[in-house]
């Protein structure tokens, strides 16, 4: 009996601890850069983060219910793919939602993600970026690129401050700032990370970065891989009807070419 209520307790003392942390939503697509009128494959992932998302793996599968996704063209259309969304897992737990875009205007495009809900007795609010571009000629697209810069006006935004798609590649650093309510975010820990490398336990100080006061991080990846960049904040004092807290979460994935088509 007390070696019954021993393993009970430690099961339950599991439970709370892996509750304690929430899943991480992130949009990515198969690549940064495609010819006019060509489909783009679009992506909407889950991961598994009770590890405090220490790396780029899928756990569970997120529900449609509050979810928002939505494709955003360089004149500002926008496109929701919400009912276009495919489900490629065999189970409801298991695999991602996917999607096809192709578009006609030449230019930077953003897909956007955001969701608000509850995860046991905790407020959820999580968003999601990527970005890529529809370009005439893959062998010359244009160099100033304009549209990453704008804030969507998510409760916790991560903004691009240099361009996160074509002309891009190794050895270009990934610049962001953290946006908060609608301003920079002081000592926000901001995770940048590769996808088949998992950070290490504590603060990773070659994939991880503090902002200052102007909400600022930035990252140079060494090789072509998606890169996916997250920041977190928890304001347990947020509470209502049905919640005792809320944490929010942000995420923005950049795919870096092995090459930056400009520099060829």
């Amino acid at each position: 009996m007390v070696i019954r209520n021993a393993f009970t307790l430690l099961g339950g003392l599991l439970l709370i601890a892996s509750s304690a942390f929430a899943h991480d939503t992130w949009v990515q697509t198969n690549t940064n850069l495609v010819r006019t009128g060509d489909n783009v494959h679009i992506d909407l992932m889950l991961g598994n983060h009770g590890n405090e998302h220490r790396d780029f793996k899928l756990a569970s599968k997120i529900t449609l219910e509050g979810c928002k996704l939505e494709v955003i063209a360089p004149s500002g259309k926008k496109f929701d793919l919400k009912d276009r969304l495919v489900d490629v897992g065999y189970v409801p737990k298991e695999g991602f939602w996917t999607a096809r875009f192709a578009g006609t205007e030449p230019g930077l495009y953003m897909v956007a993600h955001s969701r608000d809900g509850l995860h046991n007795t905790t407020r959820s609010i999580k968003s999601g970026k990527t970005f890529f571009v529809i370009s005439p000629s893959l062998d010359k697209v244009p160099k100033d690129l304009k549209g990453f810069e704008k804030p969507l006006g998510h409760p916790l935004e991560i903004v691009p401050v240099a361009s996160p798609a074509a002309p891009m590649g190794p050895s270009q650093p990934i610049k962001v700032q953290v946006l908060y309510q609608g301003k920079p975010m002081k000592d926000a820990r901001v995770s940048f990370i590769p996808r088949g490398v998992e950070l290490s336990a504590e603060f990773d100080e070659t994939y991880e970065r503090k902002t200052g006061a102007d909400g600022l991080a930035s990252f140079t990846p060494k090789e072509g891989n998606y890169v996916l960049v997250v920041v977190h904040r928890e304001e347990l004092e947020q509470k209502g009807e049905g919640f005792d807290g809320t944490k929010y979460s942000a995420t923005l994935t950049v795919f870096v070419p092995e090459v930056c088509p400009c520099c060829e």
